[in-house]
């Protein structure tokens, strides 16, 4: 379904973007809108597919997975089947935080969040090196983060 944002869809999104949590009633008061308009603008995102769903974002030195990897990944085939079952491989590991098919280069670029080193070489094994169809991994491991925003600007 297509849609067209106007200007009060942009407010509630980029609201909503900055903190999920409030009311409807806060929203509506920070949006400047009528709580019920901002329940049924909400709901139209929603079935739309522009909002796709509501999470918390937790710190991840706070829970233990401390090591963030970025891992390139190419295939030795690159067919369509091949790179969809590399796909549900990565699907169901839960370390793996984000999946990019790419083009040039790596097939994919995965970002990946880990308690350490250890973590990340028992996951390697498993998602890299035990697979036939994988010829090339190269990874980094970020040092320092400055800057995560989950905000798209709109």
């Amino acid at each position: 379904m297509d849609i067209i944002l106007d200007e009060l869809d942009r407010r509630i999104l980029n609201a909503l973007q900055a903190d999920a949590s409030q009311t409807n009633q806060e929203l509506a008061l920070q949006v400047h809108a009528s709580a019920p308009t901002c329940l049924r603008r909400v709901k139209r995102l929603t079935d739309a597919g522009v909002i796709v769903r509501q999470v918390a974002i937790v710190a991840p030195d706070k829970v233990g997975a401390g090591l963030t990897a970025i891992v390139e990944v190419t295939l030795d085939n690159q067919a369509e089947e091949r790179l969809q079952e590399f796909e549900e491989l990565v699907a169901h590991a839960p370390q793996l935080l984000q999946c990019y098919r790419v083009s040039p280069g790596p097939d994919f670029v995965l970002v990946v969040q880990v308690t350490d080193m250890a973590a990340y070489h028992a996951l390697a094994h498993q998602l890299f090196a035990a697979q036939k169809n994988v010829r090339n991994v190269r990874t980094y491991f970020s040092i320092y983060r400055s800057k995560f925003d989950t905000r798209i600007a709109v």
